[in-house]
């Protein structure tokens, strides 16, 4: 020890450190000073650092080295050397410093990391532009607290005529609605929402009488930029959204162009009783689609109606009522679905024939060929419309991305929903989306941040933690820490634990858990099949045949009956076939089973949905697996395994999912389970011997 301490000292390797360490800290301290009054932003700081961090290792070992030879002189050469260790070093921290996590125990490490949600996932940070503006919800000072949804209906109003001015940058409704009305720190908010400016707003209605308080501030100082108090009646208030408008862009210096400045003065009705009813349908529609359930929307059609009959020439209230239908069909059961269909497309051109240049026109018709039409071109059209209009529209900007998806371009998808999420920065909904649309095409660790940033912004995001859940299970075949994610008491996270169990052989506890859920046609969609399907087949696995057959029948004649109502739907009867298939199987009547196969093979073949394609392929790759075609399933497997597009699935579950047990022995799926090998999970739960079977098939029934 006092060899090592006298030849430390002879190469004073402590008065190097204490030198290095005097001379960074004062560097330090004046770049912070000079930083702090130009503005520079934080990374600069921190890759400083990082480089004199390295140049810290690097000193020592120039003085060791130096001292060996008994004089501590630095040459040129040696100078050069050391500032370019300093840049690489510093360099490759700061890329370590940022990178997003891309291991597979980063998925599965329990609970969201706090994510910043106004940064997508590894992207640098942005500067924010003068000229942009959130609008926080507005108070509500009725005594009468069912007025909610007036409050509500104003700052939308006012909100949406922001939009319309191209020189703003306006923050989507769907960002600001979570925030308090008047909260402390507005400066942590703007940061939040990537804005410069705040307005505020209060709502107080009595009787005919209403009274409007609206304030715009700087957010970066505290300071009023403008504010006014509007007291109306209810016959004369119509037009007030477009009056604050015009204020918050005088204010901010935007420049607007003829064409916006007709649209800030337009009014959307001038019927009282009409716009009451229409601000209580938007009240309801709006959480139907945060909810992604259809109920919402179907309580909002009526009053929708009852606005258009107070108003006939009410082209905003048939524009959402046409979106409104297409919510119903694309998140319904399906029944109905052609009537719904034909009058949503209807009201749409009706919206666009009394106002031609209506974003929400173009915004409706576009979801009508989309949700209800599967024509993705057309959809395609009329989202370009409206962004024509409004080019910094996000719902349009995400709409165009969901198109683009289905269509398999889900690079031009990603980039165009990013873009959207920098209008709505903390869109629980549209996080979860880009995150499933990255996991389509094995982005999988910046899938897992989108995930962990839609769960930041709302815990209670379902379909968010079934989405997470569901990529846990698929890179990694560990279905314990999948169902660790999916905790929860929606009806969809119940339905899918079951699910989970199943992989694990738990029937007893998947039965017990389904049985308990409501059997509503949102739970149990035509995607999804019916609450007497899953249960049957849960039976069936346990070896309850008795308890399976009438189930089975039930099921039978409830996909027979949804298909009627699904006829001339392509992409929805190709799974409500499969759950045909899949009843036929369960009543022992193979032949009936192969060929509703193959009714749905045909039917999803010439489907254009090619984000979905892939997991009705892996369910009937498992029905056949169920009716002992090995042949016939094998194919499929490999066919879908490798493609692009949403699939709850993955090789891992090869070795783990019990529908492909009565075809685990054969040589053409040992040969997939070889060439997916490295995917083998560590844990593979054992197979019950069921105690008797419906089912008894050759290879060639």
């Amino acid at each position: 020890m006092s060899e090592l301490i006298s030849r430390l000292k002879q190469r004073k390797l402590v008065q190097w450190a204490l030198a290095y360490v005097a001379f960074a800290f004062a560097l330090l301290q004046g770049v912070d000073i000079v930083a702090q009054r130009f503005g520079w932003p934080d990374q600069l700081e921190r890759i400083l650092i990082l480089a004199l961090a390295v140049g810290f290792c690097v000193a020592l070992v120039l003085a060791w080295y130096h001292g060996e030879r008994g004089a501590q002189r630095v040459s040129s050469t040696e100078i050069v050397i050391l500032a370019l260790l300093l840049a690489i070093g510093g360099g490759l921290l700061w890329r370590y410093e940022r990178m997003p996590l891309h291991s597979a125990a980063a998925l599965t490490a329990g609970k969201p990391n706090d994510v910043q949600p106004n940064a997508a996932a590894g992207a640098p940070a942005v500067p924010v532009p003068a000229k942009s503006i959130a609008v926080l919800p507005f108070e509500n000072l009725s005594e009468d607290k069912g007025n909610a949804y007036f409050a509500d209906g104003m700052q939308d109003l006012i909100l949406t005529k922001l939009a319309d001015i191209g020189d703003l940058k306006v923050i989507s409704r769907t960002s600001t609605e979570k925030y308090a009305s008047h909260p402390e720190n507005l400066k942590a908010i703007a940061q939040q929402l990537g804005v410069a400016t705040i307005l505020e707003g209060s709502v107080q209605k009595a009787g005919n009488q209403v009274l409007i308080n609206v304030q715009l501030i700087d957010a970066r100082s505290d300071n009023h930029l403008w504010a006014e108090a509007y007291t109306r009646t209810l016959d004369n208030i119509f037009g007030v959204e477009g009056e604050v408008a015009q204020k918050v862009a005088d204010a901010l210096k935007a420049k607007l162009s003829p064409a916006e400045s007709a649209q800030l003065a337009a009014v959307p009705t001038t019927n009282q009783a009409a716009y009451d009813l229409f601000l209580r349908a938007e009240y309801l529609a709006k959480q139907g689609n945060v909810n992604y359930a259809s109920a919402e929307f179907k309580s909002a059609i009526p009053l929708y109606r009852q606005a258009i009959a107070q108003d006939p020439n009410f082209a905003l209230a048939y524009a959402q009522l046409s979106y409104a239908e297409s919510g119903v069909v694309w998140f319904g059961s399906g029944e109905g679905d052609k009537q719904l269909v034909a009058d949503s497309h209807a009201q749409a051109e009706k919206a666009l024939a009394l106002q031609p240049n209506l974003v929400a026109g173009y915004v409706a018709l576009g979801y009508n060929f989309y949700w209800g039409k599967q024509d993705y071109p057309s959809a395609l059209k009329a989202f370009a419309a409206a962004l024509k209009l409004r080019p910094n529209d996000a719902d349009a900007l995400a709409a165009t991305g969901y198109v683009l998806r289905r269509q398999g371009r889900f690079d031009e998808a990603i980039e165009l929903m990013q873009r959207a999420a920098a209008l709505d920065p903390r869109n629980s909904a549209l996080a979860d989306t880009l995150a499933e649309t990255c996991a389509a095409i094995g982005r999988n660790a910046e899938a897992g941040q989108y995930y962990q940033r839609a769960l930041a912004l709302d815990p209670d995001n379902y379909p968010a933690q079934f989405d997470y859940s569901d990529l846990i299970l698929v890179s990694t075949g560990d279905v314990a820490r999948a169902l660790e994610a999916a905790q929860g008491n929606a009806p969809a996270l119940h339905r899918w634990r079951s699910a989970l169990l199943t992989l694990q052989r738990r029937y007893p506890e998947a039965i017990a858990l389904l049985t308990n859920i409501p059997d509503t046609a949102d739970t149990f969609n035509y995607q999804n099949g019916s609450k007497s399907l899953m249960l049957a087949n849960l039976q069936r696995l346990i070896g309850d045949d008795m308890k399976a057959r009438p189930l089975y029948e039930q099921a039978l004649a409830q996909s027979q009956a949804r298909l009627a109502a699904l006829a001339g739907n392509a992409d929805k009867s190709s799974f409500v076939w499969n759950h045909i298939a899949a009843a036929e199987l369960g009543l022992g009547r193979t032949a009936n089973a192969l060929d509703a196969l193959a009714k749905s093979q045909a039917l999803i073949a010439q489907s254009g949905d090619l984000f979905f394609k892939p997991g009705v392929n892996i369910s009937s790759a498992q029905l056949y697996a169920q009716a002992g075609r090995a042949d016939l399933a094998v194919p499929l497997l490999t066919t879908a395994l490798a493609s692009r597009g949403y699939i709850t699935y993955s090789p891992a579950l090869l070795w783990i999912d019990p529908a492909l047990d009565p075809i685990r022995h054969d040589p053409h799926f040992q040969a997939l389970l070889g060439q997916y090998a490295k995917y083998k999970p560590a844990v593979i739960p054992v197979a019950p011997v069921p105690a008797s079977s419906s089912v008894k098939v050759t290879a060639h029934d």
